[in-house]
């Protein structure tokens, strides 16, 4: 018999030269400059008797995170090929960097974030159509999104602050918010394991460094939706966001809600005629799912003037965790929170299927635990709190490359498709007419969409030094 699909013999060797692989991660490093991240964070890092300098250090560590490292001993990927990368720290000073880190330090390093932000978004303006709107129920809605969600990092060691979690687990619960228009990730806090999941100090600490993330010309006159889920249903919370409408801010928000006693009293003395059919993502209908509005049904008293209560009933997927009310009623219930007012189009309907566009959140945090926060390098809690906003800056670095340099699919792929196609791409290295060149393989399928995204960085507005 013939043998079908054989590979090829190989002779393997060492002695290859001018080849290097993740050729396509110069791509971030390049757009970390383009973009004043690496300057910025170089203005906030005082040199520490290195002959690195302290932003690019911490830019190469948010290049590494960004292409998929999960150790800071990964930066030799990028410190082995100088001709691409220049010169890269070693990883103790990368370490010493880290221990460096404390709160004052870790607030500017947020600020150098945001000023990155800001370029990027002019950037973003001048070149392509700007920042892409969220759609919800076949529509576009105006303005930004912000999702807030916690979520369990499992440590395998002991580690400061590492705790049992409440599923039984052991290490962090940090909270998070993404952009849902872009999947930037604006802030991040490190906590304890048994941090409370509803903690509203927590979620008024992380939406405030969200918001001072958005640029000015966006965090003001720009309509902003802040969604969570019953996580941050908290009064407090909620009592927060009225008062930064009340001094200027377009807010709105819209939280999960727990199916209390209450509520399900009003859920039973609802008539049948005033349920609808829910909405998908696309506009149309939601097989087997109806929305109803329960405001002046559940006394609301503490939330601010405006709330409404709005539940959606649909037949549980396989799987789905019911309650005994659930049970009963043989139908699972949802319930959320908004003071988005019917005026302008908040019906019920629409207003529910937008609060379910708060899921994507999930996938925005399954990603992010690919690109940093996913394991802590160290047992020391303030290293690993300067890991995490490193971590944020290499998720809006991906962000960015799709945004500004991106078209079709790659334009919102998730990391692991960038990364296999355009960042871990090998070439060769020429040289010629004192230029240095990357010569990435005819056959590559995605060759043309990352040699079109170098032309478009090096296109790219620069900001004023």
């Amino acid at each position: 018999m013939k043998g079908i699909g054989l590979r090829p013999r190989l002779v393997v060797s060492t002695d290859g030269s001018g080849v290097v692989g993740h050729a396509g991660a110069r791509l971030l490093a390049d757009l970390a400059e383009a973009t004043g991240l690496t300057a910025a964070y170089s203005t906030v890092l005082r040199p520490r008797g290195t002959r690195h300098d302290p932003g690019r250090i911490a830019t190469d560590l948010a290049v590494m995170l960004a292409d998929g490292g999960e150790a800071i001993a990964d930066l030799a990927v990028l410190r082995d090929q100088r001709e691409v990368f220049g010169p890269v720290a070693s990883t103790p000073t990368a370490w010493r960097l880290l221990a460096a880190v404390d709160e004052r330090i870790l607030d500017r390093l947020r600020s150098a974030r945001a000023a990155a932000r800001e370029v990027a978004w002019l950037q973003a303006a001048e070149t392509r159509t700007a920042i892409p709107a969220v759609k919800a129920g076949g529509r576009e809605l105006s303005g930004l999104v912000l999702d807030l969600d916690a979520t369990l990092v499992t440590c395998h060691s002991e580690k400061d602050q590492a705790a049992p979690t409440y599923k039984g687990g052991f290490g962090f619960h940090p909270l998070l918010c993404f952009l849902a228009n872009t999947g930037e990730a604006m802030s991040g806090l490190l906590r304890p394991g048994n941090a409370g999941a509803n903690t509203a100090a927590d979620h008024i600490t992380v939406l405030d460094q969200a918001l001072a993330q958005i640029p000015d010309a966006h965090r003001h006159g720009t309509d902003i939706l802040v969604r969570t889920d019953s996580a941050g249903s908290a009064k407090a919370f909620l009592t927060h966001l009225r008062a930064l409408r009340d001094n200027g801010l377009h807010l709105r928000f819209s939280v999960g809600y727990a199916v209390t006693a209450p509520v399900r009293r009003a859920i039973r003395a609802l008539p049948e005629q005033v349920w609808h059919p829910a909405l998908d993502q696309d506009g149309t209908l939601r097989a087997g799912a109806s929305v109803a509005e329960l405001t002046g049904m559940v006394d609301l008293a503490g939330y601010p003037d405006g709330t409404r209560i709005i539940v959606r009933r649909e037949r549980p997927h396989p799987g789905a965790q019911l309650s005994l009310f659930d049970q009963d009623e043989g139908l699972r219930h949802q319930v959320i929170l908004t003071d988005t007012p019917f005026a302008g189009g908040g019906s019920a309907q629409f207003l529910e299927v937008r609060h379910r566009g708060h899921a994507t959140v999930e996938d925005h945090i399954r990603c992010g635990k690919t690109t940093g926060f996913g394991r802590f390098p160290s047992r020391h809690f303030p290293v690993n709190a300067a890991w995490l906003e490193l971590s944020l800056a290499a998720i809006d670095l991906l962000a960015w490359t799709r945004v500004l340099l991106l078209d079709g699919d790659l334009a919102t792929a998730e990391p692991k498709k960038l990364r296999y196609r355009i960042l871990h791409v090998a070439a060769r290295i020429t040289r010629g007419g004192r230029r240095l060149g990357l010569r990435i393989s005819a056959t590559w399928p995605w060759r043309h969409e990352l040699t079109a995204a170098f032309h478009r960085l090096a296109a790219l507005p620069r900001p004023a030094t």
